[in-house]
C-alpha cells in the first residue's frame, strides 16, 4: 500500500491540514474582515465566500462535524471533507484513488451528511474504532439505507438508486482516503464491493440515456401560463403600485417608531375620525385571528371597538403607537365613527377596474386588503414573474437566481417598432466558482417580468439579486390557490388542477413545446415564431451559453416529433388514409416503397408470404424523409428539394436552406400535403371568409373577388383531404354557400 509522506514539521498523530486556513488553501474569496473559516472548528462555515451560487442556500455552505457523535471521527469527516475540497494538497496528491479535482461545496455538503449517517451507524452497532469494520457492516448499511422506515422500524418503502450511491460511496470514501486518517482508519484489506464503482454497486447508470423530467402536463401548463401572464401584464401595474405604498407606510411606521414617545392622546386622532365620517371612508378593519385575539383577551363580541384597528387610526394620526390609556377618551368618537362608515380591510380600497381574464367584464382588480394579503399578493405576483421568466425562456434554476436588478440591457431596435430583447446573466452549472457571464435573448413578456420583478423589489439597488435563493416547488403551490382561490376566480382565471410543477419540468416543456409547434400549448399565447426566433439568436449570440444547451434540446425533441409524424402517416397510407395537396403523390409513392421493402424479406421470391420488419426498420427508412419535414399550421412541408419550393420562388432566394412559412401556399406548393390534423384550420378559414363575403357592400367587388378565390381554395383542400382521407360527412364549411 502506497503511503502518504506526512509533511514536514508535522508531528506523529498529528493531522498535516491542522491549523490550515480553508480559504487560502481552496482559493476562495471572502470580503474585508470576515470570519475565516480555519480546519480545527467544528463548523467550517463558508456563508460569505463571494462567487457562490445564489441558489445555494446557507445550511449548504456550512460543514457542521457536531452531527457525528464519536468526536475521534469528526476529525476523520474534517480530513476527508478537506482532502476533497483540496486535491492538490502535498498528503493527497499521493493517494492512489483520491479524486484530482475539487469537489463543488454542494456536492462535500452531500457527502459529509452520508458520512455523518455511516458514521453514526456504526456507532450504534458497537463499533469503536474504525479498524473494526467490516463487509458485513457495508452490506448491512447499503441494506438500511435503501429502504424507508417507519417509527416502528418497519419497512416502509425503497429508496431510489441515487441514494443507494451516495451510502455505498461513503464506504468508498473511508476506504480510498484511509491512509490520510491520524485517529482512526478501516482495514487496509476491506473491499466489500471488489472494484465495482459505487454507480455499479447501487445499480444508477451513471450516464441516464433520455431526459427523465416529464414535462408539465398540459392541462396544468396551459392554465398555469395564462395566469401568470395575466397577473403580470394585467395586474402588475396595480400590484406594483400597491406594494410602494405599503413601503411608503412600513419606512414612516419606522420613523415614527423612533420620535414617539408622547403620553397623552394626539389630537389629530379626532380629526382622523372626523375626516373617515366626512369621506364616507370605513374605519380600519383588524384580521379574524386579530379579532380573536382580543376576545380571547376579555373584549366583548358586541363591543363596536372590536373589529377597529386602533394601531392603524394611530398611524394615520402620525403615531406609531395606540397605548390602552387612551382608548377611554376616544371610545366615544370610534364608536360614533363606526356607527356611520363601518370597518374595512385598510388597503387597496376604490381599487381600479381591469378587464377579467376573458376580456369580457371590467371589474375591481382587488378587494381591500389587510396587511398580510398586501405582502400576500406581492409575493404572488412575484412567483407569476418567475413563471413567465422559468416557462418562456428555458433558464434552469441556478440562472434564474443568478438574475440581478438591472439585468436588462438597452433592447437593440431591428427595425421600426421591433426590437431585440436581452436579459444580462450568468451561467453556474458546470462552471469554475463564481460562473460565466451569459446573455439570454428573450420575448418582450419575459422582459416585463423582469421590470415588474425589479419594481417589486425591496432593495432594488444595481446589482442585488432579483429573486435570491427561491424554492419554486414550494412557492408555486401559494400560487395555484389564489387562482383557484376567491380572488383569482373573481377575475375569471380558469383554475390550475393540481400536479407537480418545477422549473425542471417549465424547462423541458418550453423544449418540447417549440419542437412541437405549431401545435403546442404556447401557441395559444405566445406567438411560437417569436419564441423560436429568440431562442435562435439567444445561441448565436452566445454559441455554447446556456440558451445553446437549450437549443440543442429543442432540436432533439423536434427530430423524434418529426420522425414520429412521419411514422404516424405511414401507418395511415397503410391504413388507406391518403394525404391530399399538390405533394400528396409524390409522398404516397415514397410510402409505397418504404411498404414494400418493409412487408417482404429480404431475398424472398415475390409469391413468398410477406413478413413485417420490426419499427426499427420502418424507422431507418423513413428517417432521411422525415429530416426534411416541416411542420406548418395548416400544412407539412415535406423540404426535399428547394429547387421546387414555391416560397422560395415567391422570395427570390431559391439556394435557401429552410422553407419561408410565411410565404407558403400550400395549395400550390408541390412538397405541400394536407392530412386530416389540418381540416379544421382550413374549415375555420372557410367559414370565416364566407362571413366576411357576406358583410361586404356591393361595391367591393374587387375584395368579393379576392376573397371568393381563397373561399374557392380553402373549400378545394376540404374536399381534398376529405376524399383522401375517406370521409364523407360534410363540414360546416361544405354546408353554407357564399353570399353575395
Amino acid at each position: 500500500m502506497t503511503m502518504p509522506v506526512p509533511a514536514d514539521g508535522v508531528p506523529p498523530g498529528r493531522s498535516p491540514f491542522a491549523g490550515a486556513d480553508l480559504c487560502a488553501q481552496t482559493g476562495f474569496q471572502l470580503p474585508p474582515h470576515a470570519v475565516r473559516p480555519m480546519f480545527d472548528h467544528d463548523v467550517w462555515d463558508f456563508t460569505a465566500v463571494a462567487g457562490l451560487p445564489v441558489s445555494m442556500t446557507r445550511s449548504i455552505r456550512r460543514l457542521d462535524f457536531t452531527a457525528i457523535t464519536v468526536p475521534p471521527w469528526q476529525l476523520v469527516a474534517k480530513e476527508l471533507m478537506f482532502a476533497l475540497l483540496v486535491p492538490g494538497h502535498d498528503a493527497v496528491v499521493t493517494l492512489p484513488r483520491a479524486v484530482r479535482v475539487p469537489l463543488h461545496l454542494a456536492s462535500c455538503h452531500a457527502r459529509l451528511a452520508e458520512l455523518a449517517m455511516l458514521l453514526n451507524w456504526l456507532a450504534g452497532q458497537g463499533i469503536t474504532g474504525l479498524d473494526q469494520v467490516d463487509a458485513g457492516h457495508c452490506g448491512r448499511y447499503l441494506h438500511h439505507r435503501s429502504h424507508i422506515y417507519t417509527a416502528t422500524g418497519a419497512v416502509a418503502g425503497d429508496l431510489g438508486p441515487a441514494t443507494r450511491r451516495m451510502a455505498v460511496q461513503a464506504v468508498l470514501d473511508l476506504i480510498d482516503y484511509r491512509d490520510l486518517f491520524t485517529t482512526s482508519a478501516v482495514r487496509a484489506d476491506l473491499r466489500p464491493w471488489g472494484n465495482r464503482s459505487s454507480c455499479a454497486v447501487a445499480g444508477l447508470r451513471s450516464a441516464p440515456s433520455s431526459n427523465s423530467t416529464p414535462p408539465v402536463p398540459q392541462e396544468i401548463f396551459q392554465p398555469m401560463l395564462a395566469a401568470a401572464l395575466y397577473v403580470v401584464g394585467t395586474l402588475g401595474p396595480h400590484v406594483r403600485e400597491l406594494a410602494r405604498q405599503a413601503r411608503t407606510a412600513r419606512t414612516s411606521r419606522h420613523l415614527l417608531r423612533q420620535v414617539s414617545g408622547s403620553n397623552r392622546p394626539p389630537r389629530e386622532l379626532t380629526a382622523v375620525l372626523h375626516r373617515h365620517i366626512a369621506t364616507g371612508s370605513p374605519l380600519p378593519q383588524l384580521t379574524g385571528c386579530e379579532i380573536r385575539q382580543r376576545l380571547k383577551a376579555g373584549w366583548r363580541e358586541d363591543d363596536p371597538v372590536l373589529a377597529v384597528s386602533i394601531t392603524q387610526l394611530a398611524a394615520e394620526a402620525g403615531d406609531d403607537e395606540f397605548p390602552r390609556s387612551w382608548l377611554k377618551a376616544l371610545r366615544p368618537a370610534i364608536e360614533d365613527a363606526v356607527g356611520q362608515v363601518g370597518t374595512a380591510p385598510p388597503w387597496a380600497r376604490d381599487a381600479p377596474q381591469v378587464l377579467d381574464a376573458t376580456g369580457e367584464d371590467h371589474l375591481e382588480w382587488t378587494r381591500p386588503l389587510f396587511p398580510l394579503e398586501v405582502i400576500a399578493v406581492t409575493e404572488m405576483t412575484r412567483t407569476a414573474a418567475a413563471t413567465v421568466i422559468a416557462a418562456l425562456s428555458g433558464m434552469r434554476s441556478g440562472e434564474l437566481m443568478e438574475l440581478t436588478v438591472g439585468c436588462r440591457l438597452p433592447p437593440a431596435q431591428q427595425a421600426p417598432g421591433l426590437a431585440r430583447h436581452r436579459l444580462a446573466g450568468k451561467v453556474v452549472k458546470g462552471r469554475p466558482l463564481g460562473g460565466t457571464a451569459g446573455e439570454w435573448v428573450v420575448v418582450e413578456p419575459v422582459f416585463t417580468a423582469v421590470d415588474l420583478l425589479e419594481q417589486l423589489h425591496n432593495n432594488p439597488a444595481e446589482g442585488v439579486s432579483l429573486l435570491g435563493s427561491i424554492s419554486f416547488s414550494s412557492r408555486f403551490p401559494n400560487f395555484r390557490d389564489w387562482v383557484n382561490g376567491a380572488a383569482g376566480q373573481r377575475l375569471n382565471l380558469a383554475p390550475i388542477p393540481d400536479g407537480p410543477v418545477s422549473l425542471r419540468m417549465l424547462r423541458r416543456t418550453l423544449a418540447i413545446e417549440l419542437a412541437y409547434r405549431p401545435g403546442g400549448v404556447l401557441a395559444a399565447k405566445i406567438h411560437m415564431k417569436h419564441l423560436t426566433v429568440v431562442t435562435t439568436e439567444g445561441y448565436a449570440a452566445r454559441p455554447g451559453g446556456a440558451q445553446a444547451q437549450l437549443l440543442a434540446e429543442v432540436n432533439k425533441h423536434q427530430a423524434q416529433r418529426k420522425l414520429d409524424l412521419t411514422l404516424q402517416e405511414f401507418r395511415n397510407y397503410q391504413a388507406g388514409i391518403m394525404p391530399s395537396g399538390p405533394g400528396a403523390a409524390e409522398l404516397a409513392a415514397f410510402f409505397a416503397g418504404v411498404d414494400r421493402a418493409t412487408t417482404s424479406a429480404p431475398g424472398d421470391a415475390a409469391e413468398a408470404p410477406k413478413v413485417q420488419r420490426n419499427d426499427r426498420d420502418i424507422l431507418n427508412l423513413l428517417s432521411k424523409r422525415a429530416a426534411t419535414l416541416h411542420l406548418g399550421i395548416a400544412n407539412y412541408c415535406w423540404f426535399a428539394d428547394p429547387s421546387r419550393a414555391l416560397c422560395l420562388k415567391l422570395a427570390g432566394t431559391p439556394s435557401a436552406k429552410t422553407p419561408l412559412a410565411g410565404m407558403c401556399d400550400s395549395a400550390r406548393c408541390p412538397q405541400a400535403t394536407h392530412h386530416a390534423i389540418h381540416r379544421p384550420v382550413w374549415a375555420e378559414h372557410a367559414e370565416s371568409t364566407t362571413t366576411f363575403i357576406g358583410n361586404l357592400g356591393p361595391a367591393r367587388r374587387t375584395d368579393r373577388a379576392r376573397l371568393q378565390g381563397d373561399l374557392d381554395r380553402a373549400l378545394a383542400v376540404v374536399a381534398g383531404i376529405d376524399a383522401a382521407t375517406g370521409d364523407t360527412t360534410a363540414g360546416p364549411a361544405e354546408e353554407e354557400e357564399p353570399c353575395g
